[in-house]
């Protein structure tokens, strides 16, 4: 054990910090989460940065007008020459890196589609697509083979159901979640020049993917989202532009799948390493909800976001000057204990049970709900098609942090 992730052990802010940008940090970020929360719930890591672990601090900066994300203006301010990169164009170009009023005006162009009556009817959707993804599962490891749990389940899952959602062609779909996964290592911004240069070639394939579909939804219309977002940007480009119609197919199809396909992985993942919730997912109907809930706390895909002080403010008394910058650890004030007893216990049953891991605020996730109906299915399904489902090597984590997640699992399928 290294002094940075011994508890016994006082580290600086800075150093804890720091190990967070490692490979050995990210794989195992939790320890250092408490080593910052040492240092208080809202720490300041140096002037005009303050890290924020605790959570009511991270639940009021969510919902603090005066704190906006990080929009184009503030990459221009901050990181000169952020423009050559075409995936992070691409981001501001959405709603998820967007404030007030261009944020209100594209959350409410795709909010139709994630309404809950409209989330209730993807139910039987989700099922069938599980079922078809399981008797795959099936097939794969009959020989006894190991089978990769996210290549074939948690990440082709999610892919499909977006991809059903949007109007992307099957046979694309498996091409669509490598490019997408590719894309959104930019989210976790300059700190890697290749792998930012190795998203920008995705992004521009992406693009043009999506612009030689949205001219064939413009000569054949379907019932799909992207019929209906071409058309909203053809009425009134104002409402949404090109750029902005481009950066709205892309975050919906990355946040509509990565982030439930590691919810989905993690879940599996603490059900296989805990037999009795195994068992309780194949036989308790109404135990999924509460588990993805604990999923969603215990081990979230989104561990950290920020955001920039456009004026002075006050968080829970710390005094905020503007221009500062916050980073936000959820995964840390998910595990606050001044709100969680016990936090480090992984507990389904656990009261009053609310994470922050879809934020809080005007830019709580507006998938949330369909993340929440995918791996409420997912799991049951998956532990009881294959009741003896267990893992033949430890899970390996992706080398990221901001959004976290499994790379492998593989797994057999016992009779």
């Amino acid at each position: 054990m290294s002094r940075l992730t011994d508890p016994g052990e006082q580290v600086s802010l800075k150093e804890a910090f720091a190990e967070l940008g490692t490979p050995r940090g990210r794989q195992d970020p939790y320890p250092l989460y408490e080593a910052i929360r040492n240092h208080g719930a809202a720490a300041w890591l140096k002037p005009g940065r303050l890290v924020v672990t605790g959570y009511e601090e991270c639940d009021r900066a969510l919902r603090d007008t005066r704190l906006h994300v990080q929009d184009a203006a503030g990459y221009d301010a901050t990181s000169p020459g952020w423009r050559d990169h075409s995936s992070l164009r691409a981001f501001t170009n959405s709603m998820l890196y967007s404030n007030p009023p261009d944020h209100t005006r594209l959350r409410a162009v795709a909010g139709f589609a994630f309404t809950p009556p409209k989330i209730r009817r993807l139910r039987s959707v989700v099922e069938e697509m599980a079922d078809r993804l399981l008797d795959r599962m099936a097939r794969l490891g009959a020989d006894g083979s190991p089978v990769d749990l996210i290549a074939e389940y948690a990440s082709r899952l999610p892919v499909a159901v977006i991809s059903a959602m949007l109007g992307f062609p099957e046979e694309d779909q498996v091409w669509f979640r490598d490019m997408a996964s590719t894309v959104a290592v930019s989210t976790d911004g300059f700190g890697d020049p290749a792998a930012l240069e190795r998203a920008d070639r995705a992004m521009d394939d992406m693009t043009a993917y999506f612009t030689d579909l949205v001219d064939r939804r413009r000569r054949d219309p379907r019932d799909d989202l992207v019929t209906l977002l071409t058309r909203t940007h053809d009425d009134d480009p104002r409402r949404l532009g090109h750029d902005e119609l481009m950066g709205t197919l892309m975050v919906l199809l990355t946040a509509g799948f990565e982030t439930t396909s590691f919810l989905i992985g993690h879940g599996a993942m603490l059900a296989m390493e805990r037999s009795s919730l195994a068992g309780r997912l194949r036989t308790e109907p109404d135990f999924a909800p509460a588990y993805v809930e604990e999923i969603l706390r215990f081990e979230p895909p989104v561990h950290v976001t920020s955001r920039w002080a456009a004026a002075d403010t006050e968080l829970l008394g710390t005094s905020v000057p503007a221009g500062s910058r916050l980073t936000l650890i959820l995964a840390a004030a998910n595990r606050d204990p001044r709100r969680f007893a016990d936090p480090a216990r992984f507990d389904p049953d656990r009261p009053d049970n609310r994470p922050l891991s879809f934020g809080a605020g005007g830019h709580f996730c507006l998938g949330a709900p369909l993340a929440r109906l995918e791996a409420a299915l997912a799991l049951p399904r998956l532990f009881a098609r294959f009741p003896g489902l267990t893992a033949t090597k430890p899970p390996v984590y992706r080398d990221r942090w901001v959004v976290r997640g499994l790379d492998t699992l593989p797994v057999a399928i016992a009779a």
